[in-house]
C-alpha cells in the first residue's frame, strides 16, 4: 500500500486521528474538576488541581528535545503507535485512580508519552510530503488538535452522564483500539526504514547519539526559527488559557456565554488559516524560495493587530473579529513551521530540532500563564494582550531578515 500515490495523504489521515486523541486526552481533564473532587477530596483545591495540569506542561516540555533525538534514531512508526498505545493506556488508567499522587503520576506518565508523538509525527509527514503538498499536509494535520482540543471540552458532559471513571475508560480504550489499525497501516519511508535498520544493527550513526543535537545547534538559521517559534507561543498560550476571561471582561458577559464565543471563535478562524497557509505555502515557494517564510510572516503579522483589538476592544464585533484575526493568521502560521525548519535543517534531524522548539514553546506558554493572571488580578488582562503583539514585531522583524533559505528540502 505504500507504493500507491495516494498513500503520503493516508499518512496524514491515519495521524489527523491521532493529532485528535492527542489534544482530547490531554484537554478533557481541564473540564473534569467538578466531577472528580467528589472522590478524590485534594482536587476541592485549586492549587491542587493546578499543580496537576502543571505537571503535564513541564514533563511534557522537558522531555520533548529527547523525543526528538529518538525519533530521528528510530523507526518513526513505532514511536508514533507506541506514543499513542501508553498515552491511551495512562488515560484508561486513570479512571481507576483513587488517590491524587496516583493521578500525578498517571499526568506525569502521559506528559512522556505524548511528548514522544509530535515530533516523530511531523518529521514523517514531512518525509512523505517533500515539496509540492508539505505545508497543507501539515496544515491539516494541525487541524486534528484543534478539534481533539474542541471535543476534550465536552469531557465534563460525558462525565455529568456517566462518570468520570467511565469517560476515561472509553476515551482511554478508544486510543489503544487505533494503535492497532496504525499498526496494520502506518509504514515509514523507504529511507527512514533503511537507517533504522543499520541502527537496529548495533552501528550508530558516528558522532553518538547526541550528534544530530550539536548540528542543530550550531545551525545560526535555528536559532531565529526557535526565537520566532517561541514568541508566537506566548499569543497562542495566552489565547487558550485567558481569552474566555478577556472577553467575560471586555463584554461584560458571563464565562458561560464567552467561553464557547472564545474557543469556537480561535477554533473555527485557526483550522481555515492552517488550511490556507498550506495551500498558499506550498504554491508560492514553487516562485520564490521564501513563499514558505513569507507565508508564515503574513500570518504573524494579522496576530499583531489582532492582539490589540483584543486587548482594548469592548464590543461584540471588535472583540470577536479580532479573534477571528488572530485565529487565522496564527493558523497559517502554525502550518509553516516544519515546512520551514526542512529548509534549513537536514532530514536525518528534523525531529531533533522541533522537539528542541517544542520545549521552548511549552516552557514559554508556562511563563506567560502565569505572567498573564498576574495582569488579570491588576486588572490590566486587555493591556497584556497588547504588550505581547508588540512582543510579536520583533520575532516578525528578525524572520523576514535573517531566515533567507536556499533549498526547499534541505537532505
Amino acid at each position: 500500500m505504500k507504493n500507491k500515490k495516494f498513500y503520503p495523504w493516508l499518512v496524514v489521515a491515519l495521524l489527523w486521528v491521532v493529532a485528535l486523541l492527542n489534544y482530547m486526552d490531554r484537554q478533557m481533564l481541564s473540564t473534569m474538576q467538578a466531577a472528580m473532587k467528589v472522590d478524590i477530596v485534594e482536587l476541592q483545591q485549586a492549587e491542587a488541581f493546578g499543580a496537576l495540569m502543571a505537571v503535564f506542561l513541564w514533563i511534557y516540555g522537558i522531555v520533548s528535545p529527547f523525543a526528538g533525538i529518538v525519533a530521528d534514531r528510530v523507526s518513526r512508526k513505532k514511536l508514533v503507535v507506541g506514543s499513542l498505545f501508553v498515552w491511551s493506556m495512562v488515560t484508561y488508567l486513570m479512571g481507576y485512580a483513587s488517590s491524587f499522587d496516583q493521578l500525578y503520576m498517571l499526568r506525569a506518565l502521559m506528559g512522556i508519552s505524548e511528548a514522544l508523538y509530535i515530533p516523530s509525527a511531523l518529521s514523517l509527514i514531512a518525509d512523505w510530503h517533500e515539496g509540492k503538498s508539505r505545508s497543507l499536509a501539515i496544515g491539516f494535520h494541525m487541524t486534528g488538535l484543534y478539534v481533539g482540543q474542541a471535543i476534550g471540552g465536552f469531557g465534563a458532559t460525558v462525565a455529568a452522564a456517566f462518570s468520570w471513571h467511565t469517560t476515561f475508560h472509553w476515551f482511554g480504550i478508544l486510543g489503544i483500539a487505533y494503535s492497532v489499525v496504525l499498526l496494520l497501516l502506518l509504514h515509514d519511508k523507504d529511507k527512514d526504514t533503511a537507517n533504522v535498520a543499520v541502527a537496529q544493527q548495533g552501528k550508530p550513526a558516528k558522532g553518538g547519539l547526541f550528534q544530530g543535537l550539536s548540528v542543530v545547534l550550531s545551525t545560526w538559521a535555528f536559532w531565529v526559527i526557535l526565537f520566532y517559534f517561541a514568541v508566537p507561543s506566548l499569543p497562542g498560550w495566552a489565547t487558550k488559557n485567558w481569552l474566555p476571561t478577556l472577553f467575560a471582561e471586555n463584554l461584560g458577559v458571563p464565562m458561560s456565554e464567552a467561553g464557547p464565543m472564545s474557543t469556537i471563535t480561535i477554533a473555527v478562524s485557526s483550522l481555515f488559516g492552517v488550511l490556507f497557509g498550506g495551500v498558499l505555502s506550498d504554491k508560492w515557494v514553487h516562485k520564490n524560495i521564501r513563499g514558505r517564510v513569507y507565508t508564515s510572516a503574513i500570518g504573524l503579522g494579522m496576530t499583531i493587530p489582532a492582539l490589540f483589538l483584543l486587548g482594548f476592544g469592548h464590543s461584540v464585533v471588535a472583540v470577536v473579529g479580532a479573534g477571528l484575526l488572530f485565529g487565522i493568521g496564527y493558523g497559517m502560521f502554525d502550518a509553516n513551521n516544519m515546512p520551514i525548519l526542512c529548509q534549513i535543517i537536514s532530514a536525518k534531524y528534523r525531529a531533533t530540532a522541533y522537539g528542541i522548539m517544542n520545549m521552548v514553546g511549552v516552557f514559554a506558554g508556562a511563563m506567560v500563564t502565569q505572567v498573564m493572571g498576574k495582569f488579570s488580578d491588576g486588572g490590566n488582562l486587555g493591556l497584556a494582550f497588547a504588550v505581547l503583539g508588540v512582543v510579536v514585531i520583533a520575532a516578525l522583524t528578525l524572520q523576514l531578515v535573517c531566515l533567507k533559505p536556499k533549498t526547499d528540502n534541505l537532505e
